[in-house]
């Protein structure tokens, strides 16, 4: 049996050390690419595709930002804007007139004058880029004390011939290897076209949120006005309506704004995500998911409540959105081989970056911060863990305040939020949030940490704050104002609330010591490293995401998914399946209108998917062809997408999309938005 284990390990040795040398694959950096260093090359090799750089400028300026969390395009020549109705919901409520919900109802301009402006929304067009990585390094290097190089090198472009007018925006990549100039042309008369109700726009709800197959009319339609109060003239940038949308096969491109990836971070960085930041967060949001789904489930029954209760809904989605998407970044850091592949990419630079120890030296900290980081996710002052602990965070800087001599304007606003939060520890709902809390804590806090200890002391959860509860001053606010006027006596109050505000708040702030006083060295360490990975691959390879305007391309592909293979395509008849299998139900319900579907409807596209690289931000993008026309809409990924964060994996990260025939089909069929489909045909 010896003799037969040393023969394998001889066979396998030799194959595991041969894989080690081979380089990894370098698009586990994904595919978001810069408009600065198009893709030329491997476009031409990965799609026989000779995309010039006119080709590049003009799916640029076709493409938007939508305010600061979207995506967006121009779809004809009079400023059609197309975008993601999750990105439009929080907007058009305060376009409604009396009697309107357009979550129920949905919204049609039938004419140009019915068209309504959206005050303070906005859309940017990335005009100009310019590298200026020579100069930023020049000027922060040798910038004197109180000079901002940033804004010495945007003050001198913004006189510079084409760039005047525009907002300019300093964009660092690579960690501070590489710096690009972005100008942006702004256009801030929006007025909203179309949106569907928000069973149709947010249909399947959380359940179906991050899978597929999907069945989702997650779009809007927009336009933007020149100065003038007409149509904006956008007749040289903007993408023509492909109403057959994308087939199978066929190479597609998504250009949009992808929020931010976390790709370059090292091992070490990896680890503390997976053991702390990631799993604590999630946990943190799948409990106030669950609490806030029972207090929506009792609104339902009070039909007073309703305009609460959708607000919310709103709470809950976003929430939800993001349990899911931490859920699936621990799953991914959980997995040996997404894991391995970062083992392997970190251990192949540093075999080209002999006798550099960056790498040891991050660890280093981070072995400093870990007892830390229980506390530092754990005891943050969110809204979410509720008003009561909440009050002991404002207490905890009251006291430290008055210790330090703040100033009496800053005493007396947060005396104000104290003596407000008072009557919410006689919430049953807030005295729930608050045992939550405390359990979270319990589940996470190591044992040699006596922090919960301290404060509990012996007692259980319940009866620990049973007795808050009935012993501190602070659930009256008359009482609660008494107690803080007394400045001079307040280290000496030993009321209960006091006494935990203390030890969970000096608890956080020596926690965030510890990581603030790490963070330079940190950043340092970061960009050192990430300018070692720049030396490998040089632009290559494409910077982590930073909510800039960004190109990634892909197929569209199917993939295997639970025993079975995944439909490349979901068409309309799915929708009315998924809705009946549902019980006709919220979030699975069909509003009057779509329950007489003509056959032509049916048999429609309706979502789509494929292999391109995107993350938050990238929703509302345009899917596009290799003719710069709009295939789809992007709006999620599906669930084998989430490890995006750190790694991007090809085999089952899929893009999902509205499909362009399903858009024009349903504005055609159900919505009989007859300007809106001659304007899409160019009509």
């Amino acid at each position: 049996m010896k003799n037969l284990t040393k023969i394998l390990l001889l066979l396998i040795i030799p194959i595991f050390l041969s894989a080690q040398q081979e380089e990894p694959n370098p698009f586990d950096f994904g595919k978001m690419w810069t408009f600065e260093n198009p893709p030329t090359a491997w476009f031409k090799k990965a799609y026989d595709f000779d995309a010039d750089q006119a080709w590049f400028d003009a799916v640029r300026k076709s493409s938007l930002k939508f305010a600061t969390w979207c995506s967006a395009s121009f779809v004809s020549p009079d400023g059609l804007i197309m975008t993601n109705h999750h990105c439009s919901r929080d907007v058009v409520g305060e376009l409604q007139q009396e009697g309107e919900n357009f979550d129920k109802q949905g919204f049609y301009a039938k004419n140009l004058s019915d068209e309504r402006k959206a005050e303070g929304l906005f859309v940017e067009q990335l005009i100009k880029t310019a590298d200026i990585t020579d100069a930023m390094l020049k000027a922060k290097n040798g910038a004197a004390e109180g000079v901002d190089p940033e804004a010495e090198i945007t003050g001198m472009f913004s006189d510079m011939p084409g760039w005047e007018g525009l907002r300019l925006q300093v964009v660092s990549y690579y960690s501070g290897g590489k710096y690009s100039l972005y100008g942006y042309k702004r256009f801030d008369d929006i007025r909203l076209v179309w949106i569907p109700e928000v069973d149709l726009g947010f249909f399947g709800g959380d359940p179906d949120n991050f899978t597929y197959p999907r069945y989702n009319l997650d779009c809007t339609f927009w336009r933007a006005y020149d100065e003038n109060g007409l149509p904006m003239n956008t007749s040289a940038n903007y993408l023509k309506f492909n109403t057959k949308g994308a087939v199978e096969g066929e190479p597609v491109f998504v250009v949009g704004n992808p929020g931010n990836t976390e790709r370059y971070r090292t091992v070490a960085q990896l680890e503390y995500d997976r053991d702390y930041r990631y799993p604590i967060t999630y946990d943190f949001l799948k409990n106030r998911n669950d609490l806030m789904m029972v207090e929506y489930n009792e609104m339902l029954k009070d039909p007073t409540k309703e305009f609460e209760a959708q607000a919310l809904l709103n709470k809950i989605a976003n929430v939800a959105n993001g349990m899911k998407a931490y859920g699936g970044i621990v799953k991914g850091l959980n997995d040996p081989e997404l894991f391995g592949r970062k083992v392997a990419m970190e251990n192949y630079i540093k075999s080209k970056s002999p006798g550099v120890k960056y790498w040891d030296e991050l660890k280093t900290e981070y072995e400093k911060l870990n007892p830390h980081g229980w506390a530092v996710t754990s005891l943050s002052p969110s809204g979410l863990r509720g008003s009561i602990y909440r009050m002991m965070f404002l207490l905890n800087s009251y006291e430290n305040s008055v210790k330090e001599g703040g100033t009496e304007e800053d005493l007396a606003k947060m005396k104000e939020q104290i003596v407000g939060m008072a009557s919410s520890l006689n919430d049953p709902k807030e005295q729930l949030y608050f045992k939550v809390f405390l359990q979270e804590v319990q589940n996470v806090i190591p044992k040699s940490d006596k922090t919960l200890s301290k404060v509990l002391n012996g007692k259980s959860i319940d009866d620990y704050v049973a007795y808050v509860l009935k012993e501190t001053k602070f659930n009256n606010e008359k009482k609660a104002e008494k107690c803080l006027s007394k400045t001079n006596k307040l280290e000496k109050q030993d009321d209960p609330m006091q006494e935990a505000a203390r030890i969970f708040g000096q608890r956080y702030i020596e926690a965030s010591s510890v990581f603030r006083v790490s963070t330079e060295k940190r950043k340092d360490l970061e960009a050192k490293i990430a300018n070692q990975a720049f030396k490998v691959y040089g632009t290559s390879l494409p910077p982590d995401a930073t909510f800039t305007l960004r190109i990634s391309d892909g197929v569209v592909k199917g993939y295997d998914y639970n025993g079975t293979t995944a439909p490349v395509y979901t068409t309309f008849f799915g929708l009315y399946d998924r809705c009946y299998a549902n019980g006709n139900v919220f979030p699975w319900h069909l509003p009057e209108r779509w329950m007489n579907p003509p056959m032509e409807l049916l048999k429609s596209k309706m979502n789509t998917i494929s292999t391109n690289d995107i993350i938050g931000g990238n929703s509302g993008s345009p899917l596009i062809n290799k003719n710069r026309e709009a295939v789809g809409l992007i709006f999620d990924g599906n669930i084998e997408s989430l490890p995006g964060n750190f790694i991007f994996d090809e085999e089952a990260n899929r893009t999902v999309s509205v499909h362009a025939a399903g858009i024009y089909n349903a504005l055609k069929y159900i919505y009989k938005a007859d300007r809106i489909i001659s304007e899409l045909d160019g009509e």
